[in-house]
């Protein structure tokens, strides 16, 4: 079944701006994607540099959401959905570059909603959901930061 941006934010109560066209058809991607400032990555690709420890929560991921990341200064949020099946966020964990909110592991189309891009469909599998950093110009090396849409 094709999920319309319009059928995912009625279903989910989530929002997204009205300039986006709702008539959309949302991509499911089984391989690495971006959207904004979050990356989504297949898990076997950084499965050396990430890993669940102690403390990290695993959650069902409902159809209402689980938010994952919001910008700083309290802008749109990065919220991952799911309607049926398994669908689990795991959060905190370790990653040697310090970039990973979270694992995903879903039997079922799992889903990215931002109310500015709208949304992307994450295939059934294993991901490591990191932020984005990219280098500025200053100093010798030039600083490192993340992206923030």
């Amino acid at each position: 079944m094709n999920m319309t941006l319009s059928d995912l934010t009625h279903r989910s109560g989530l929002s997204v701006f009205d300039y986006l066209d709702q008539s959309t058809s949302i991509p499911v991607i089984d391989g690495m994607q971006a959207q904004g400032d979050l990356l989504v990555i297949p898990y076997h690709l950084v499965a050396g540099d990430v890993r669940s420890v102690n403390h990290t929560q695993r959650v069902d991921v409902p159809l209402s959401g689980v938010e994952l990341l919001r910008s700083a200064a309290g802008g749109n949020p990065h919220t991952l959905v799911a309607d049926g099946g398994r669908c689990r966020w795991s959060s905190p964990v370790r990653d040697e570059a310090l970039l990973a909110l979270g694992i995903l592991e879903n039997d079922v189309v799992a889903y990215l909603i931002h109310p500015e891009h709208g949304a992307t469909g994450i295939a059934p599998g294993r991901y490591v959901i990191r932020r984005q950093r990219e280098r500025g110009t200053g100093g010798l090396f030039g600083q490192v930061h993340f992206i923030a849409d």
